[in-house]
Order: C-alpha cells, then structure tokens, then sequence
C-alpha cells in the first residue's frame, strides 16, 4: 500500500503547480498532475480537498486567482506571479555584513552548504565586496561540533537522555556517559552540552569536539525534567565567572577591530609600555590598546585569529597562552597537536 502525500506537501505541491502553470489549471488537471490528489477516493472527496487547500493558501497569502475559459464554462486556477512575488532585494552594504556575520556563526558541516549557498545569493544582490568587510574580526570562531550537534539539539527539544562516549581533556579518560541534556550554548571557540550527567549525579559540560562517535537516545522523548533556574545557573557559573583583567595590546592600525570596539582606559597604576625601551620596536608602528577580559583562553583563541596585527604585551599568562596556540597550530601535522592545553572540559 502506497503511503498517502501528507497535506503541507500537497499544499507545496499545489503552489508549485499554480506558480509554473502557463496559463490556468483546471479542476481535473489538478486531480490528474499535482501529487497527492489522486489520494482522493471520490469526486466529493476530492472536491472537500481541493477547496480546503485553496481557503489555507489564501489564509496564508498566496493570491490564487480564478481563471473562466473563453466560453465562461471551463473554470481554471493561478497565482498571481506580480502579488506572489517578492520586491527586489535591495540590501545595504551593513545589512549583507550582519548576515555574512550571522552564516559565518554556523560552521558545522551540517548548515554550512546552505548558509553558503544562500550567502552567495545575496552577496549577488549586494552592493560590493566590502559589505563583507564591515564585520572583519567579528565573526565567532566556533569549531564544527561533527555529528553530535543534530542529534543533541533534538534531544533537548525532546527533553529526551542521550548517550555518548567521551574523552576528557583532564584526565584524557574515556568512557561513556549518560546524560540529561539542557542547554547547548557555544563558549570558548566551540560547542557545549550542559545537562546532568546520571553516572555522577551532578551537573557537567561536554565539548561536543570531544564526543567520540554517535550519540545515542536513551528512553523514552519527554522524561526528562527542566531544570530549575537555580540548577541551570549554577551549572552554567563555570563558563561565566572569573575575575575580571586587563589585557594590554599592540594593535596594528585599523586592525582588530572587534578587540578595540572592548576597550577601556588603560588601568590605574600600570605603567604604560613605553616605559620599557625593548618594546620601541613592537611599539612604532602599533597603538596600545587595553581589553578586560575574564577567560584566559577564550582570549587568546581570539587574538590568535587576528595573526601579527596583535602583539600581547600584559598578562604573561595571556601572551604565553597565545604563543602555546600559535605553536600548535605550527605542528598540526605532529601526533597530539590538536590537545591544547588549557582548553580543559568540565565534563
């Protein structure tokens, strides 16, 4: 037995064929080309379905028009291609930017053919390439999750537990993990799952980089509890305290762009940079910039991305978390570059 069109795809159909149409589609042209009406067991039944359809679309907005034959007996059916269609698509420099910026948020594998896709039509009707440039240094850097972000997305809509095998950045152990899922959120240049974890009866994070291979469901879809505020907050605490520094930079001019738009006066009672004549090299052709920050790492991730127009000159810590990443990234062909220190998982 043939498994009946649902209705949403027959309505889609039926707009395909109204839109592609020459000139008009009568009744039994319907029933006989467009997919899913020749479910219709009767003419009653089909003429129920077929009027229904026509009062949803019309609900919805599409004009389709009544179309009488030359002899005013031979009734047909269009949309009408000038009120169906959209206006020219006119986008600003800034407008195209922001959804450059926006496409360039999803780098998972799994979007990213059709954000670039639909990038690239628009960048057709935009007004040129800098569009593009207005957001340089803005876009988030957030690693691919691979494949456990659709599943894991489905699992917290469906309030529903997963499984997973997973490698911890501390210890490097392996073992599989069972968990209610919250929230996903990206922090620190990727992916994280928060959720309580049923083998330690406690609330954990898990870079989604660091699950090994599929994510399972366990039971059934809506037994698993919301958490309350107080829990999610607290589960979340890890990613958002900390106490608040000041990085001191070496900019480039006109670089760095996101970096600077963060600046503050430069601290009380830190002397300025210029009073240590090993930096008048670093310093001649760069302006000082301060940038609070809280993460460490988080940090660092960023100002790597910005290549030699960043140069730390305070914290140490900082400066030497970003030189370990520049090194990593200059060995990525050794075994275990990819493990950078630092980035450690609270799961």
């Amino acid at each position: 037995m043939v498994a009946q069109i649902p209705p949403a795809e027959r309505l889609l159909n039926l707009v395909i064929a109204l839109v592609n149409t020459a000139g008009r589609m009568t009744k039994e042209q319907v029933r006989t080309s467009v997919a899913g009406y020749g479910d219709a067991p009767t003419d009653d039944a089909f003429e129920r379905m077929f009027e229904r359809d026509k009062d949803t679309l019309r609900d919805l907005g599409v004009p389709i028009l009544t179309v009488t034959g030359a002899h005013g007996d031979d009734i047909g059916y269009r949309i009408d291609q000038d009120a169906y269609a959209l206006p020219p698509l006119e986008l600003t420099p800034a407008e195209l930017g922001v959804l450059a910026l926006a496409a360039q948020f999803w780098q998972d594998q799994a979007l990213r053919t059709d954000t670039s896709r639909a990038l690239t039509k628009l960048r057709a009707a935009g007004e040129g390439p800098e569009s593009t440039d207005l957001v340089a240094g803005l876009a988030p850097r957030v690693r691919a999750a691979g494949g456990a972000l659709t599943p894991l997305v489905d699992a917290v809509q469906a309030r529903q537990a997963v499984r997973f095998t997973y490698r911890a950045a501390s210890t490097g152990e392996v073992r599989d993990r069972t968990v209610e899922p919250w929230q996903l959120l990206t922090r620190r240049g990727g992916w994280v799952l928060v959720g309580f974890d049923r083998d330690r009866g406690a609330s954990r994070s898990f870079r989604l980089s660091r699950i090994e291979g599929k994510v399972r469901p366990v039971g059934a879809p809506g037994q698993v509890a919301p958490p309350s505020r107080e829990a999610l907050e607290a589960a979340l605490s890890s990613w958002t305290s900390g106490e608040e520094r000041v990085a001191t930079l070496a900019v480039l001019p006109e670089r760095a762009g996101a970096a600077r738009a963060r600046a503050v006066a430069a601290p009380d009672g830190v002397p300025g940079p210029t009073a240590d004549p090993t930096l008048a090299g670093v310093l001649a052709h760069r302006d000082v910039v301060h940038v609070p920050y809280r993460s460490t790492w988080e940090l660092a991730e960023e100002l790597v991305g910005y290549g030699d127009a960043v140069v730390v000159l305070d914290p140490p810590p900082l400066r030497e978390a970003v030189l370990r990443l520049l090194r990593v990234a200059a060995t990525l062909d050794e075994p275990g570059a990819g493990l950078v220190a630092g980035q450690v998982d609270h799961g």
